[in-house]
């Protein structure tokens, strides 16, 4: 089990970004989240197996059709437990 957080900077809020990730992460059995930042960001926390995780992480590069990203920070950790206990979601 791993668990992903990324900060995602660019044209990435008022575009379907957040809605296009979470539908990606539902398919990869991805549990977490992905929240837009005050400062015109968006956030991904994420637990799931090593390959899906990196493969929502391609998504993430490409985005929503009308997104522009820009750069991605991000850090992968092995972790024992996941916090998310209910499927991908937005949060407000």
């Amino acid at each position: 089990m791993y668990k992903l957080q990324a900060i995602v900077s660019g044209r990435v809020q008022r575009v379907m970004y957040r809605d296009f990730i979470k539908r990606k992460a539902r398919k990869l059995n991805i549990r977490g989240f992905v929240q837009n930042l005050k400062d015109g960001k968006v956030l991904i926390e994420a637990c799931g197996e090593k390959d899906a995780l990196n493969t929502l992480l391609d998504f993430s590069k490409k985005g929503s059709l009308l997104a522009r990203v820009d750069n991605i920070d991000f850090a992968l950790h092995c972790v024992k437990t996941c916090d998310f206990d209910k499927k991908f979601y937005i949060k407000f």
